[in-house]
């Protein structure tokens, strides 16, 4: 078919960069690679060595003998860090989530466990207490339900120091208490483990992408209300630059922004403003949707999983913690 315009028109052509695989991947602006994925895990404190999460396909609790597993799968497929989170029996619960602090339990088990497995994986260990209390929230409760700052900013300072006594890289503060990590900073300093990493969730929403999370730790059933008067407000953005402002000053290396994709103009402010690592944690609701979408045939999961961790490196994130980890990995690999 003959052209009705001169042969100049147009002077460019963007599909020109678009025409064959060599010049996409040449002409990429951001790429994925396995040293982007932090590996999000669920352990337990059973028996058995995997235990299925029924809202979360393909997603098991692991036992401390397959952790230790899977940290050598990390190390080999190039997986950095591993970031761990505990299911442990709900008989070791109480109101304070006093098992935190156990210097042989499930956490510290687990950490030492990995570490021997294969040290070069780093260990990222979340400092919360909801897996620990029977109400199910990141910290004490007083009479009226309200989450006391203070006395749970005093627990958490303690259980950092727990979890970096058994070897863990980097200490997680995921509550949203504030004050929590210039007192965990101190504390660290104070039990000589300077060289102790923090890693803030900084702009953690108080979000509905949470669900299945809750059901792997087994808080689910036990959370009582809801988690609106510590966690951020989902309208808000100009808060979420204040509280990072507010942690990198106490003493965070790294900052968090959680969840992920509905979060993705919040992970493009910090990282633009802070010139700080900024990790987004694609959560296990945004996990669960594609799951099961992928296996309704709704969607290509692998193609969409892909897609999704791409866009988190395409706003800003230095690295990304995620359910996908192993498998992102695999076919990063290949």
């Amino acid at each position: 078919m003959t052209s009705p315009f001169p042969q100049t028109f147009p002077a460019t052509r963007l599909r020109r960069l678009r025409h064959s695989g060599w010049i996409r991947e040449l002409s990429g602006e951001h790429a994925l690679t396995p040293s982007d994925i932090i590996w999000s895990m669920i352990v337990h404190d059973g028996e058995d060595a995997k235990v299925p999460v029924g809202s979360m396909p393909g997603l098991d609790r692991l036992n401390v003998d397959e952790a230790a597993k899977a940290a050598r799968r990390a190390r080999d497929l190039g997986i950095p860090a591993i970031a761990i989170f505990p299911h442990i029996d709900p008989s070791r619960k109480d109101e304070t989530g006093s098992e935190a602090l156990n210097k042989d339990g499930l956490i510290p088990t687990v950490i030492k466990a990995m570490k021997d497995a294969a040290p070069e994986v780093g260990v990222i260990c979340d400092v919360a207490l909801d897996p620990f209390t029977i109400h199910g929230h990141d910290g004490v409760v007083d009479e009226a339900g309200y989450v006391r700052n203070d006395d749970t900013v005093e627990l958490l300072r303690q259980q950092a120091v727990v979890q970096a006594e058994a070897g863990a890289d980097i200490v997680a503060p995921s509550d949203m208490m504030d004050g929590r990590v210039g007192a965990i900073r101190t504390a660290l300093e104070e039990g000589g483990f300077s060289n102790t990493m923090i890693l803030s969730y900084a702009a953690k929403y108080a979000s509905g992408f949470y669900g299945p999370y809750r059901d792997a730790i087994g808080s689910a059933s036990a959370l009582k209300g809801d988690k609106k008067t510590y966690q951020q407000n989902p309208a808000n953005s100009d808060e979420a630059l204040r509280e990072v402002a507010m942690d990198i000053a106490e003493g965070a290396d790294l900052v968090m922004v959680k969840p992920g994709l509905p979060y993705l103009d919040i992970i493009r402010r910090v990282s633009e403003t802070f010139a700080v690592p900024t990790i987004a944690f694609q959560v296990s609701g945004e996990y669960a949707q594609i799951k099961a979408a992928g296996q309704n045939g709704w969607i290509d999961e692998e193609r969409v999983m892909m897609e999704t961790l791409l866009c988190f490196k395409r706003a800003g994130a230095a690295g990304v913690i995620t359910y996908f980890a192993e498998a992102a990995a695999q076919i990063l690999n290949d």
